[in-house]
């Protein structure tokens, strides 16, 4: 199956539109064809998508998922939803608040307007890493945590998020792929929390050998947006139906190579490094004190929780054979490339649509 080639045009309905993912996802459906409806927060600027909108193939809707006033009506026609809107700071209630319980909100308007077809944004956060030992082969097989509460709030919620999209789907007539992107880079995010994190004042970075599931946002757009040709074609719906997709880039990096080539193009953070097995230990340590003396309820970097140390740094052999056998789809940009689009002044969204669609040479 080759989508790339000459796809049927769709129209697309993407929540989060002018986030640092959504901006691209909305140029490269549109460079290839489809018109996009984009769902923008009231308050937000949506300045990012101009050179989109001077198409012709965008539609800018103006809504809250707080307050889902016209979000159904705004769904109208549309042969899919994309969903990327989500909350990734603030505490627990904040992100389910927002994460959950706008999911839920966005799921029941695409009810509302008979909209059945969902590409499903999750994340590799919901996966059980320490169940699998290190070093295996990391494919859509992995299982999912069962008690997320060794984690972090963003685990947690988008746990409960994808319960809600695997409902949507279950419903007769109803269509969904749910994708899973692993850590997505990009300008302005290329240090990212594989690398490490901040621990009270310090910022560490943990471990060196591992290469961890990154994947440029460039081509992350690009599988989702090929994820929803294929679930909104009728003749390939089947082929994606109800299927998890993982998505990593080619030849991933270690991240002591990743992160020297970050440093070479960007000023990074000044850490200090520690062993993944010392890491580890400490957060073992911090554990089992926070149980003895504060019933567990002491409120602890996420870097110190033993579960989020092997969600982050465990090294596993990542693949990405089902996102190219099921989509037809190749990243389009290898590391060193996404490295200097990233480091670059270029207009990212305006080069997306200029190259509509094709490989750059």
């Amino acid at each position: 199956m080759n989508t790339q080639t000459e796809p049927s045009q769709f129209r697309i309905f993407v929540s989060g539109a002018t986030g640092f993912v959504g901006r691209h996802v909305v140029a490269e459906a549109v460079s290839r064809g489809h018109h996009v409806v984009a769902m923008v927060r009231p308050a937000s600027s949506a300045s990012a998508l101009d050179p989109v909108a001077a198409t012709g193939r965008l539609s800018i809707v103006r809504a809250d998922l707080a307050a889902p006033t016209g979000i159904a009506e705004a769904m109208a026609g549309c042969d899919a939803v994309l969903h990327l809107a989500a909350v990734k700071g603030g505490d627990f209630f904040s992100r389910f608040a927002g994460t959950v319980v706008g999911t839920e909100t966005l799921l029941n308007a695409a009810r509302a307007a008979e909209v059945r077809r969902l590409v499903a944004v999750s994340t590799f956060s919901v996966y059980d890493y320490g169940a699998i030992k290190a070093g295996s082969v990391f494919d859509e097989s992995f299982p999912v945590i069962a008690d997320p509460r060794g984690r972090d709030e963003y685990a947690e919620t988008k746990l409960y998020q994808d319960e809600l999209y695997w409902e949507f789907g279950a419903a007769p007539d109803n269509h969904l792929v749910m994708m899973r992107p692993g850590m997505i880079y990009g300008r302005d995010q290329l240090w990212h929390p594989l690398l490490g994190g901040e621990f009270g004042p310090i910022d560490l970075r943990v471990g060196a050998k591992a290469r961890p599931p990154i994947s440029y946002v460039e081509n992350t757009a690009q599988a989702l947006v090929l994820a929803a040709e294929v679930l909104c074609d009728p003749q390939t719906t089947d082929s994606v139906d109800g299927q998890v997709i993982n998505i990593v880039d080619n030849d991933l990096p270690t991240q002591a190579y990743y992160a020297e080539r970050v440093k070479e193009l960007v000023e990074v953070p000044k850490s200090l490094f520690v062993p993944r097995p010392v890491m580890k230990a400490a957060a073992v340590a911090v554990a089992a004190v926070n149980r003895r003396f504060f019933d567990g309820r002491a409120k602890v970097p996420s870097i110190a929780l033993p579960d989020q140390i092997d969600a982050r740094f465990k090294p596993f052999v990542y693949q990405n054979a089902k996102a190219k056998r099921l989509l037809g789809w190749s990243p389009r940009f290898g590391l060193d490339e996404a490295l200097r689009r990233s480091a670059s002044s270029e207009d990212l969204v305006s080069k997306q649509l200029m190259s509509n669609g094709r490989s750059e040479s």
